[in-house]
Order: structure tokens, then C-alpha cells, then sequence
């Protein structure tokens, strides 16, 4: 039986298909380290197409929401995660992106995912518009993230309030900082300490008194990778 988003998606690869480029795709794995091949489709062309689709193929929630698990839990190419991350953003799906409700799916695209160029996104343009919206029922789940055993779902939590500048939520800033110092599970791991030094980086553009004090006070826990990141434009 035909699903409502089964258009979208069969529309989506065969544009996919069309604009693949068989000689850059092998450059592109090997750049991202991924085990999962690439189509070879530049970024300029993933946006316009997946738009394009989008725009073609208006769904409802329930839809949407079956349509964005499928093309992610079913990938077989990069951009086809690429393209489950752009549908879920679809400004059409905005509110219901940030609902608390998702957070369990985002879960899990951190862990399936496990790779900076998907986790850095779910964790800025997803997991942080929830707790934005909703502070009060998403902080105590995001510093339960924080001391996940899983590092890509800690990056999440770390990262979650990048773009959040002045309504970053300081206290929670601290404690999951505080989660993943280099005396942490994971906290001798890159990707970790690179977070961290990025989360305080950004902060500092809001508030640079406090992330230098924070710095000087978690000195002797802190990476050398995180306080050149922290500081990096002090």
C-alpha cells in the first residue's frame, strides 16, 4: 500500500540519481571518513534539489515524520541522510521539529549517525531549537545526554546551545561542560574535547567574561585542544 511520503522519497533519489557524479563520490568518502558511499553530489545541488522535492511534495506531520525516519533508517547514500536531515529543518515542520515529543528520534539519529557532519546538525539545528523552546522539560534530558555512554550523544549535549548566543542557559552550559572534562568517560577523546572548546568559543562571542573565568577555573581539567578553542578569539 502507497504511503503519503512515498512520492517525496522516490522523486528525491531518482534527482539524486540524475545529479550524481561517480567521480567525485569516492573524493567525498574519503574526505568524510565515511563507511557509508556518497552519490557525489555538491552541497549548491543537494539544497536546490531537496527544495525543489520538498516543495513538490507537501505532506502532513504523520507523513513527514514517516518520510524523514525512512529516508534515514534506510539510506543506502550520504545525501540521502544529508536529505533526511534538510526534511526534518523544512520550514513547513519547524514547530513540530522543536517539539520535546522528538528528542527520543534524535536520540537515535546521534547514535546511527556517529560522525561529526551528521551529529553537529541534529545537535544545533534540531536538539537546539527544542530546548529552546521548551528549557524548562529539555534541560534535565540534556545533561542526562551529557553523561551518555554514547560520545556522539554527548557531543549533542555539549553542542545543543551553539547558536543559542544570548539565551544560552549558563548553568546548563556549566554542568555539561563539567561532564566531559578530560577526567570524563570519554573526555580524552577529539571529537569531545573539540565540543567543548567549540561550545565555549561561541559562548565567549555572547559573554567572554565568563567563559575566561571558566576557563581559569577548570584549568587543570581542561584539554589543551578545548582551551585554544575556547579562547581562540580572546
Amino acid at each position: 500500500m502507497s504511503e503519503p511520503g512515498d512520492a517525496l522519497i522516490r522523486d528525491l533519489h531518482e534527482r539524486m540519481a540524475e545529479a550524481a557524479d561517480p567521480g567525485r563520490a569516492p573524493q567525498m568518502q574519503a574526505y568524510m571518513k565515511s563507511d557509508m558511499p556518497f552519490h557525489g553530489i555538491a552541497s549548491p545541488v543537494m539544497k536546490r534539489l531537496t527544495r525543489e522535492c520538498f516543495q513538490a511534495h507537501p505532506l502532513d506531520e504523520t507523513a513527514w515524520l514517516a518520510a524523514t525516519e525512512r529516508l534515514w533508517d534506510e539510506a543506502t547514500h550520504r545525501e540521502e541522510r544529508y536529505a533526511a536531515l534538510a526534511l526534518f529543518r523544512w520550514r513547513t515542520h519547524r514547530e513540530a521539529a522543536a517539539h520535546p515529543d522528538r528528542l527520543a528520534l534524535y536520540h537515535h539519529l546521534a547514535i546511527t549517525g556517529a560522525w561529526w557532519d551528521l551529529v553537529d546538525e541534529i545537535a544545533q539545528h534540531l536538539v537546539g531549537p527544542v530546548l529552546l523552546a521548551h528549557r524548562d522539560r529539555v534541560t534535565p534530558v540534556i545533561a542526562e545526554w551529557a553523561a551518555d555512554s554514547d560520545i556522539w550523544v554527548r557531543r549533542t549535549a555539549i553542542l545543543s546551545q551553539a547558536r543559542h548566543k544570548a539565551e544560552t542557559d549558563p548553568v546548563l552550559l556549566d554542568r555539561v561542560l563539567n561532564l566531559n572534562l578530560e577526567d570524563s568517560l570519554h573526555g580524552k577523546v577529539f571529537w569531545i574535547r573539540k565540543a567543548v572548546g567549540w561550545a565555549l568559543r561561541e559562548y565567549a562571542k555572547t559573554d567572554p567574561v565568563w567563559v575566561r573565568s571558566w576557563v581559569d577555573d577548570h584549568d587543570d581539567r581542561l584539554s589543551g585542544l578545548a582551551r585554544r578553542e575556547a579562547l581562540k578569539h580572546f
